[in-house]
């Protein structure tokens, strides 16, 4: 088989997306709200402990670099981030809990690290962070820092939710080789152990996240591409509309848990 008749197109998903949602929703129910819990629940107390405490949690570092990258000027604009929204302890608290959003320019939803990077190209004239880059994760993790302890709160705003719907069935749909989906695993089984851990329920509360199996802090576009390895699939590249449109609904899954970044996880 082709590999690329295992990915699922933008305007394929757009279209299908209310009736599969409709379909799935009668194959399967989602984990009630009051079901929920984040991975955090499921760590070790070392590992607890490690995120609780931010003079041991190492994403800390790159919120260090974030906070730094804040206040310098940058680009043709010779203009900081700072200068424009002021302290980040105000002017960004709840921001991350609202992203995905829709940008009514592009004419559909950007996560933070795209409104960081519109903001960088639009505000500042400079380059763009490549994705996924150190300065990335860094500018990210401390934006979304600023939202620790804030219930995620998706945008009540109908031009997202077909873009929602897309993720939603994508989230269920089987995809790669091993023909799985994402629902088999978080929502049907989790809780239980595989190859000895803990299934999680998958909410992105702790994003940018440090995983210790990376050594490093990681996006949620990041761990999707994992997991998309993992059913032998083939991934999209960072910043694609499909992650996008995943990371919308897992957000919307998620709504009015609290933020943990940076999380730390085994």
């Amino acid at each position: 088989m082709n590999p690329r008749a295992l990915r699922l197109r933008p305007a394929l998903i757009l279209a299908i997306a209310s009736a599969a949602a409709f379909a799935v929703a009668l194959a399967r129910a989602e984990i009630p709200l009051e079901q929920r819990r984040s991975s955090y629940a499921d760590m070790s107390r070392d590992n607890k402990a490690m995120q609780d405490d931010d003079t041991s949690n190492p994403g800390m570092l790159s919120v260090l670099d974030g906070e730094a990258l804040w206040s310098e000027k940058a680009g043709a604009a010779n203009r900081a981030c700072a200068d424009c929204h002021g302290d980040a302890k105000s002017g960004m608290k709840g921001v991350a809990a609202r992203h995905p959003a829709f940008d009514a320019r592009l004419g559909r939803p950007v996560n933070l690290d795209q409104r960081i990077n519109i903001c960088r190209s639009e505000r500042q004239q400079a380059a763009p962070f490549a994705l996924e880059s150190k300065d990335m994760l860094a500018m990210s993790a401390f934006v979304a820092h600023q939202s620790r302890g804030e219930p995620i709160a998706p945008p009540d705003d109908p031009r997202l939710a077909p873009h929602r719907e897309a993720g939603r069935a994508q989230y269920n749909a089987r995809q790669g080789q091993l023909n799985l989906s994402c629902g088999q695993c978080h929502d049907d089984n989790w809780g239980k152990s595989l190859a000895g851990n803990t299934v999680p329920q998958a909410h992105p509360t702790g994003y940018p996240i440090y995983r210790l199996e990376w050594q490093s802090l990681g996006s949620l576009q990041r761990r999707l591409r994992n997991c998309m390895i993992g059913m032998r699939a083939e991934t999209y590249p960072y910043g694609a509309l499909e992650y996008v449109n995943m990371e919308l609904y897992l957000m919307w899954r998620a709504r009015g848990m609290k933020l943990e970044t940076p999380g730390v996880r085994p």
